[in-house]
């Protein structure tokens, strides 16, 4: 049998050998060729392809002076006012947005959420109404730092004044990711006394065991909005972010495991960085709690994906984004400018997106900062360690592979 084979092997040479060298080398450039024909093929059938907002999905409800839940309403949309522009006039070399209308917006995912809700609502509104509520001013010269001084003034894209940036100013937008549960009721049944009240009832959260009075919000602070069907969180977020008003614009886990207090670092360390367009992120970091007893009490197939993880990402993202510790920390703000480069081109709807949005802001070379940030589990979690890894990474490949070679693109 083996001299068999090696006489046939042997064959094979001595007719590979009497074939041109030219011919040889456009046999194997075809092959080569083809091959990438399929894999490009192939990254186009397997990358996700966001579905587009439905109708009813572009509302609001809220609720209105008295605590009733008003009628839906149409939700202001800065994506749509932009693209709306870009039909009528020749695209400009940057893309502009409107100008924001209040300090700060909060965009909150939340899939079957009736548990974990309330205990982040509180103490997400006690600290927003206290640092950027209306009720209570404070001058514009605390919150000014190095980088917005010597910012250039942001200018109104359709008469080109001069437009006051808000300093005051809030909204949550709760975004329901087809929710079967009563997540939606909670929300506002969690607004209405809060609005309605003078003096709340408080609620305990992850960072607050022990509650207190709640503070009283304005009507019409916290909206919610609907998703007919389950997109992932990705998709909620991203969804959400094409509707929101604020300057600065922060999506926070409806869990409340990160220290909503800790949102006032972000705010800073985007300012710090912003670049003369007024664009920059904040990145929320769990990096520097790895070995403490929070991470350490973890079993070891959930440390070691997450060590594997990690490598992944730094072998398959771009240089900078690469360098992020902690690119899946829900905890991450966006200064308005910056949104117009990253929301229109997001494609990932599931865990992965945190990481596209961090390449989409390499891409447009937005200035990252990376800030560390108090962190608690909290039990309830709906991500399945061995299964959602994995598909994390698959996620990654694809979608790294999809921006490479060109299937994704910014237009």
């Amino acid at each position: 049998m083996a001299p068999a084979l090696g006489e046939v092997c042997h064959q094979c040479v001595g007719i590979v050998a009497d074939i041109p060298l030219r011919m040889l080398l456009v046999a194997v450039l075809s092959t080569l060729l083809g091959l990438f024909v399929l894999f490009i093929i192939f990254i186009r059938s397997v990358a996700p392809v966001p579905r587009e907002p439905r109708p009813e999905e572009k509302k609001y409800r809220t609720l209105s002076q008295d605590g009733a839940v008003t009628e839906p309403q149409p939700l202001p949309c800065w994506l749509d006012t932009l693209n709306a522009r870009k039909r009528d006039h020749k695209p400009a070399q940057s893309p502009t947005i409107e100008q924001a209308s209040l300090f700060m917006s909060v965009v909150v995912p939340a899939y079957n959420e009736e548990d974990r809700l309330v205990g982040m609502l509180e103490e997400a509104v006690n600290y927003l109404e206290r640092m950027y509520g209306t009720a209570t001013a404070i001058p514009t010269k605390t919150i000014n730092t190095r980088s917005m001084r010597n910012r250039k003034p942001d200018t109104d894209a359709t008469n080109g004044d001069i437009a006051a940036t808000p300093d005051r100013g809030w909204e949550i937008i709760i975004v329901s990711d087809g929710s079967t549960d009563r997540t939606e009721e909670v929300a506002f049944r969690f607004a209405r006394d809060h609005q309605l009240s003078l003096h709340p009832k408080g609620h305990a959260g992850p960072w607050t065991p022990q509650a207190a009075e709640g503070v009283h919000i304005p009507p019409g602070t916290i909206r919610v909005v609907s998703l007919t069907r389950n997109r992932g969180k990705g998709g909620a977020v991203t969804h959400g972010m094409r509707h929101v008003r604020g300057q600065y614009v922060v999506f926070a886990d409806a869990d409340g495991a990160s220290k909503f207090d800790d949102l006032g670092k972000l705010v800073g360390a985007c300012r710090d960085v912003e670049d003369a367009k007024g664009r920059g992120v904040a990145v929320g970091s769990r990096a520097h709690m790895v070995g403490s007893e929070a991470v350490v009490k973890r079993s070891k197939l959930r440390n070691f994906l997450m060590h594997s993880f990690h490598l992944i990402l730094w072998l398959m993202t771009p240089p900078k984004t690469a360098t992020v510790k902690d690119t899946q920390c829900g905890f991450k703000l966006f200064s308005r400018g910056a949104l117009p480069y990253i929301v229109p081109y997001m494609h990932s709807e599931g865990w992965i997106f945190d990481v596209e949005m961090l390449m989409l802001a390499e891409f447009a070379r937005i200035p990252v900062a990376e800030v560390p940030v108090g962190w608690r589990e909290v039990k309830g979690s709906k991500l399945n360690v061995l299964r959602d890894s994995i598909g994390m990474a698959w996620g990654l490949a694809v979608l790294r592979a999809a921006w490479s070679l060109g299937v994704y693109r910014q237009r």
